[in-house]
């Protein structure tokens, strides 16, 4: 295409955004939390925005900061990706990609994952993604705390339309708004938490599933604050309930053919899953590399009270305690669902940087095609009741506890090395390292409502 031909396929686009009553533009970046950055630019700018004019001083960001201070770097918008935001209809929303220096910033994610999907190409594959979102709705009460909306209600929630009910106002303008982007809502559903929902959005492609998850959830706190509430994808907002998860569905296609690569023909799969060959060896692989990416699943503090058992067992909740796969067992890191042909990533929460733990999820489960990793037998009991002996027999390891131990295992895997690079590793270890060093250094409410009296 010629200057010209882009030139004019810009005017033509600029007049039919006018057309559609667009007047402001956003190109969103993220940062190394997954949380959007960008500027707001008028729709007459378009032409300079779209080439990336817009320059952001990236040592000003969270994960930014070790690179080269002096210089910016730009925000290049995904045209193809562009959405009116139902919300704000004067506003329309660009995922976009960091470029530094006319080349693709090697600290951003999204950069990342799209390297990582173009070696999945290279071996004739296409990356599908659904992602579970997970919310809780709640309020401030009079001390400012966040609560849920309502007192009591049932002990185990799940699936109550009563809850449903309870959240019609807010749950509508989100189902509405998914709808109106044309994301494919298939379900929402009260999860087990008190005020806590779950919407299930058709699955997509992996960059589009994740930018699509970035603006999920700028959307939810937008209709909640219309309710004068907090919607949050904080994993665990209450010691005593379940967390919010964001739990990976992934499989791949094959380019050739558009068949599902994970899909196994009657009688392949030794286990009964329903995963061909390439699942298996995929499987394998994001298992041998599950302790060690535990950290850009789930990659705070909070997340880790998510995970936390007590014998082997979560607390308050389905989630995830073992390094370990199998079928409807959830305790499972990894789970086949029923039929397989996909693979279910348990551990992922909603704070999660979707880019980041994408790209490593699948860059482990292609090392497992290449190498044709065995994941060994399925697990289908309780291993929180095993002994712990019998489970290292097994070759079955507790997931991360704390995030402290979660960066350990994140720094000593090779992987992520290979994947992210030096400076974006680096980065990352740097920023979990210091908010562990923060939150181990805060005096709670816990140690002073038992010490204080104790001594």
């Amino acid at each position: 295409m010629t200057d010209d031909e882009a030139g004019a396929d810009l005017r033509a686009l600029q007049d039919e955004l006018r057309g559609r009553g667009i007047r402001t533009l956003v190109a969103a970046f993220v940062d190394l939390h997954g949380l959007p950055k960008g500027k707001l630019v008028p729709l007459e700018r378009l032409p300079e925005w779209a080439a990336g004019a817009e320059r952001h001083t990236a040592f000003s960001m969270e994960g930014f900061g070790s690179w080269q201070e002096t210089d910016e770097a730009t925000a290049l918008p995904d045209l193809s990706r562009l959405s009116r935001l139902p919300w704000e209809p004067d506003r329309a929303w660009a995922p976009a990609d960091l470029m530094f220096e006319g080349k693709p910033f090697p600290m951003s994610s999204r950069v990342v994952l799209k390297a990582v999907l173009a070696e999945a190409e290279a071996m004739g594959f296409a990356c599908d993604l659904g992602i579970e979102c997970e919310v809780s709705l709640l309020r401030r009460g009079a001390d400012g705390a966040l609560e849920p909306p309502q007192a009591g209600g049932l002990e185990l929630p799940c699936y109550d339309l009563g809850g449903l009910r309870a959240g019609r106002s807010w749950l509508d303008g989100v189902a509405g708004a998914i709808r109106e982007l044309g994301w494919g809502l298939e379900a929402v559903s009260h999860e087990s938490g008190q005020s806590q929902f779950e919407f299930n959005i058709r699955y997509a492609d992996a960059l589009t599933a994740c930018d699509r998850l970035i603006l999920f959830r700028t959307m939810i706190k937008h209709y909640a604050e219309k309710e004068g509430l907090v919607a949050t994808t904080m994993p665990k907002p209450f010691a005593d309930a379940a967390g919010n998860g964001a739990h990976f569905n992934l499989s791949l296609r094959r380019l050739a053919t558009g068949e599902n690569a994970f899909a196994g023909r009657s009688g392949e799969d030794p286990h009964g899953l329903g995963l061909g060959e390439t699942g298996i060896h995929f499987l394998g692989g994001v298992l041998r590399h599950g302790r060690g990416l535990c950290a850009a699943f789930a990659p705070t503090v909070n997340s880790y009270k998510r995970l936390s058992s007590v014998n082997g067992t979560s607390i308050h909740g389905p989630a995830p305690t073992f390094n370990s796969y199998g079928g409807n067992a959830r305790i499972n890191a990894l789970r086949v669902p029923t039929g397989g042909g996909r693979l279910e990533n348990r551990i992922p929460d909603g704070a999660v940087n979707p880019y980041l733990a994408a790209a490593l999820m699948l860059a482990a489960g292609l090392e497992g095609v290449r190498e044709r990793i065995d994941p060994g037998p399925p697990n289908a009991d309780d291993l929180g009741a095993l002994d712990p002996a019998e489970r290292r027999r097994r070759g079955i390891a507790p997931l991360p506890q704390t995030l402290r131990e979660a960066v350990e295992a994140f720094s000593a895997d090779p992987l992520v090395g290979r994947t992210l690079g030096p400076a974006l590793r680096g980065a990352f270890v740097r920023a979990k390292s210091r908010e562990w060093a923060e939150y181990h250094h805060a005096v709670g409410a816990w140690e002073t409502a038992r010490y204080g009296r104790m001594f």
